[in-house]
């Protein structure tokens, strides 16, 4: 289950760019004390070490990884960042099953009406949140008409929660 939240546009990409420099400089830490140790422990004075200087920048990366999931994930500082991820990842899951959602649409099926609203919502606010504009105009006139329609059928235009049982109804309907 993921819930549309509302999100300052500046403040969002501000803390997410700090996340990201942080981010960054631990791995480039990780990777080159892991690389320098890999060196003095395995490699030769004066020979070719950048194998070991490669198995540390790789390792470097699967220990960050770990601590991306395990340690990272759930800090305050990254809030921002994991809003944005589970944001487009939302997005994505309405995006694969996009032709069954416009023509069960088509047959003004309710699950599939709430379905684009959500994603034409969160559509949005990422557009906004990544300060992308370019689509707006085209966007707007498709949200403005399926609002319309869901008004025009008695449906909550207010879609901000995905339900993952929407989309596996919309799975389960013949193609």
């Amino acid at each position: 289950m993921f819930d549309i939240q509302p999100q300052n546009a500046q403040t969002y990409r501000q803390q997410t760019r700090r996340s990201t420099v942080i981010i960054a400089l631990i791995f480039v830490a990780l990777a080159m004390v892991l690389s320098t140790a890999a060196v003095a422990v395995f490699g030769e004075p004066g020979g070719d070490n950048l194998r070991f200087n490669v198995g540390g920048v790789f390792v470097a990366v699967l220990l960050m990884a770990a601590l991306m999931r395990g340690t990272f994930w759930h800090q305050p500082w990254m809030a921002a960042a994991v809003y944005g991820w589970q944001l487009k990842r939302s997005l994505m899951s309405v995006t694969n099953v996009m032709h069954q959602v416009t023509a069960a649409v088509a047959l003004d099926d309710p699950t599939a009406m709430k379905l684009l609203r959500f994603y034409h919502l969160g559509l949005t606010q990422m557009h906004d949140l990544d300060g992308n504009s370019s689509d707006h105009g085209q966007l707007w006139r498709e949200m403005e008409q399926h609002k319309e329609r869901m008004e025009a059928l008695g449906l909550d235009t207010q879609q901000t929660r995905l339900d993952p049982r929407w989309l596996e109804a919309l799975k389960q309907t013949p193609k």
